[in-house]
């Protein structure tokens, strides 16, 4: 499985089908990508509405006719654009094309529903991705249920969790395996990765990826 970091928050997972999670690439000035870059798409999760996180999801939907995966609220939206939307809550989970999505709790603002994370499940492994988050012991939960093979923190601090938290949501987690997300886009998130690497310690192993770069799980 091949999993390429886009930049801030966003993640291209190629495996038997490929999913992207918050593409924002056009307005990012961080991406390595832009959207005619981006390989075709099965499904798009959206973790919550703010521009970057939402911002090229509805095109590369409408592009691929992919499936986005969202908060109700976010999913009833893409459904009036005439978009495939499945939308779902906190603690469910949905299984499209063959990947299991179950939507876990963050801790941030949105326009619309509530933020969230995901635990994807394909192809055998299981995928974190928390979102813009903040620290809770919510993720805890993550670590007893899922134990994520690799998981997507941020680390930026300022709108998530700075390097230090990020740590800690390492321990509870129980990853095997962490990227660093949602850092140096823009000055006020500027975040040293091999500082949290250097916090980590042997806990998990960090994979710290430039902009465009992939990691085979």
């Amino acid at each position: 499985m091949k999993i390429t970091w886009l930049g801030h928050a966003s993640v291209l997972i190629e495996g038997s089908i490929k999913i992207a999670v918050d593409p924002f690439l056009e307005g990012n000035p961080a991406a390595a990508l832009r959207v005619k870059d981006v390989p075709e798409l099965d499904v798009i999760a959206i973790t919550h509405d703010h521009e970057d996180h939402i911002s090229d999801a509805f095109t590369l939907a409408r592009r691929d006719n992919a499936v986005i995966v969202a908060m109700h609220e976010i999913a009833v939206k893409a459904g009036q654009e005439g978009l495939t939307a499945e939308g779902m809550n906190i603690g469910g989970t949905i299984e499209v094309k063959g990947a299991k999505f179950t939507m876990v709790f963050a801790t941030h603002s949105s326009y619309s529903g509530h933020p969230c994370g995901y635990v994807i499940t394909l192809d055998g492994k299981r995928i974190y991705h928390a979102g813009d988050t903040g620290l809770t012991k919510d993720m805890e939960i993550i670590g007893d249920l899922y134990t994520p093979d690799l998981s997507f923190l941020p680390i930026g601090s300022r709108y998530t969790m700075d390097i230090v938290q990020a740590a800690r949501a390492v321990e509870y987690t129980r990853t095997k395996r962490v990227i660093p997300m949602h850092y140096n886009t823009w000055p006020p998130i500027q975040a040293d990765p091999e500082e949290f690497k250097r916090l980590v310690g042997n806990r998990a192993e960090v994979i710290i990826l430039k902009p465009g770069e992939s990691y085979e799980l």
